[in-house]
């Protein structure tokens, strides 16, 4: 049972979505959600067990809204993904106003287990990136 007041775990998990794929992430902070749903990302596609990040890639993303950031982020995922076929294994948040420095902890995509289809774009489509009372929740829907 959960206490008062205790922090939310993260966590993320792929929905069932027609011809997509939908991603949910939750946590206690606005980053840490932001960093579930990277990680909910990538694991939809790679067994990302035991991936080691290979060099970094300092990113910069801005945004006016929360939802907006989230859409950002991801794009720079597919980005790397499409651009170099690297993909992040561990990833860093620091927000700063209007936006985020994002450390990509990232590894060569072919060095890894395919498990799913690659996501070629983020979509607007059921987008939410929502604070509660438990903390952060984002939903977010990828073309494959």
């Amino acid at each position: 049972m959960r206490r008062e007041g205790a922090a939310r775990r993260g966590g993320h998990r792929s929905v069932p979505h027609t011809a997509d794929l939908r991603v949910e992430a939750w946590a206690a902070t606005r980053e840490e959600c932001l960093a579930q749903a990277v990680r909910g990302v990538c694991e939809s596609f790679l067994d990302l067990t035991g991936a080691v990040g290979v060099r970094t890639r300092d990113v910069v993303v801005r945004a006016d809204t929360d939802a907006d950031l989230l859409v950002a982020l991801l794009e720079e995922v597919v980005y790397w993904l499409d651009t170099e076929g690297e993909v992040p294994v561990d990833v860093e948040l620091v927000p700063f106003a209007g936006g985020l420095r994002a450390a990509l902890g990232v590894a060569d995509a072919d060095s890894l287990p395919v498990t799913g289809a690659v996501p070629k774009a983020v979509t607007l489509h059921e987008l939410d990136f929502t604070q509660g009372a438990q903390g952060w929740t984002c939903s977010v829907t990828l073309d494959v």
